[in-house]
């Protein structure tokens, strides 16, 4: 028989990928949708998967709705994808970011133990967790926690609830503490998919200028289609556990800014690139570094794609859509 998962969050990045890599597996995909009228269902589109998934109506802040899917179809995989995950728009939807990311979490944990309690649960935990870590050097698994935003401070109460949830009834509840990764499908807000798809309009002559905010801040950049497998990794090892995923290299927003626009055959991209102090925020987290060596060993996972070829499949994307609709 088909393995069962269900994915929150189906229709985001992640959840796109991932149902792209377990729908390949032989899984049968289930997907929450609050309301199926209003899913953008764009990202799976992308990936051509939208076809393939049984979507099921439920929603993270309704406890109800996730009581009667896991009692009804009892999965042998949840993958929690959902949340808010605008880091900048945690501190004005504090309120809706904590009833999502945090209690959604609770609600969706207690449904598992209290009607299929050995259903294997990933929750999607942030590097975001540990604060500025650029006087610390590595993050590891160990590295103590210092979240500095709404959004942080929500996930780290998922990601210790998930842990509580192992430790005290014995369930398969794994964390996958993500650094950040992107794609071509990654939401227009974030400021990577901002600067690829900014410099494409540039290149094509649709505009004239990209506005940002700090650009010395430095991320661990990997490739989301690289981080759905670890996810699902976790899931299949004998007991469940706390898992970095990064790729244990940073850059800056400027090394991103370079490698978008000389891949277009723009070198002289200051002058496309405005300082708009209205995209800092209030508490700026400088710098993300961690360190993988868990996952290597234990997973025997590693990301694949690097720096560079990311920023240009990133931006080839962009091109390609753009020139499209234009």
């Amino acid at each position: 028989m088909k393995k069962k998962a269900l994915i929150t969050g189906v229709a985001g990045q992640d959840g796109a990928y991932l149902s792209k890599f377990l729908l390949a597996k032989g899984y049968e995909v289930l997907g929450l949708a609050r309301d199926l009228t209003a899913v953008n269902f764009e990202n799976l589109d992308f990936l051509n998967v939208r076809e393939k998934i049984t979507f099921v109506n439920g929603d993270m802040a309704d406890e109800e709705s996730l009581r009667k899917i896991i009692a009804e179809h009892q999965p042998d995989e949840v993958y929690n994808l959902a949340a808010q995950s605008f880091v900048g728009a945690s501190w004005e939807q504090a309120k809706l970011t904590t009833e999502v990311n945090s209690l959604g979490v609770l609600y969706l944990l207690t449904a598992i133990k209290d009607f299929s309690p050995k259903t294997k649960f990933y929750q999607a935990s942030t590097s975001e967790m540990f604060g500025d870590s650029h006087t610390e050097g590595l993050q590891t698994e160990e590295t103590p926690f210092h979240p500095k935003s709404p959004y942080a401070i929500s996930k780290l109460y998922a990601y210790w609830m998930t842990v509580n949830f192992r430790e005290s009834y014995g369930m398969f509840c794994a964390n996958g503490i993500l650094f950040n990764h992107e794609s071509p499908i990654r939401g227009l807000r974030f400021v990577t998919r901002k600067i690829s798809d900014g410099v494409a309009r540039i290149k094509l002559g649709l505009a004239e200028e990209i506005r940002l905010g700090n650009l010395d801040s430095k991320r661990d950049w990997g490739f989301a289609g690289d981080y759905v497998k670890a996810m699902w990794l976790m899931l299949q090892q004998e007991k469940p556990d706390n898992y970095i995923l990064s790729t244990g290299v940073t850059h800056s927003i400027r090394d991103f800014l370079n490698v978008a626009f000389e891949h277009v055959g723009i070198n002289d991209w200051e002058r496309y690139v405005k300082i708009d102090p209205q995209f800092n925020r209030p508490v700026e987290l400088y710098a993300l570094h961690g360190k993988n060596d868990k996952a290597k060993k234990v997973l025997g996972w590693e990301s694949e794609v690097g720096f560079e070829e990311l920023v240009k499949m990133m931006v080839d994307a962009d091109v390609e859509r753009l020139s499209k609709n234009k």
